[in-house]
């Protein structure tokens, strides 16, 4: 199983992947508790910078960073965490942003969760 939580509240028992490309605000590296930081899957600087949280780009963001994960690089780490989804009940996707609906983790698990 996977599921998303905000960094901030990081209460879920499980193997917990952070997956901003910026550390977040004002957390030390114990209060983050991630067991891997997979930064370089989190949407570009670029992308990040230009979707900005904002809600109305919600629907171009989700379809820039689908092409975003769509790269050979990319494909790896999503079969690395697809592996550790068989390895462990349950896999938590960490990130710092305040919408918990409108954020990389939520695409990044839509994602994960089509394929098998």
């Amino acid at each position: 199983m996977i599921v998303t939580e905000r960094v901030y509240r990081n209460k879920e028992k499980g193997f917990k992947i952070l997956v901003d490309r910026v550390w977040p605000r004002g957390l030390t590296k114990e209060a983050v508790a991630a067991n891997i930081w997979e930064k370089d899957i989190a949407p570009s600087n670029t992308l990040r910078k230009w979707f900005s949280h904002d809600e109305s780009k919600w629907a171009e963001f989700k379809k820039r960073y689908e092409k975003e994960l769509d790269s050979a690089e990319n494909i790896e780490k999503i079969k690395y965490i697809k592996l550790l989804e068989r390895k462990h009940s349950k896999i938590i996707l960490l990130f710092g942003a305040k919408d918990e609906l409108h954020n990389q983790a939520v695409v990044l698990k839509e994602v994960l969760d089509k394929l098998k």
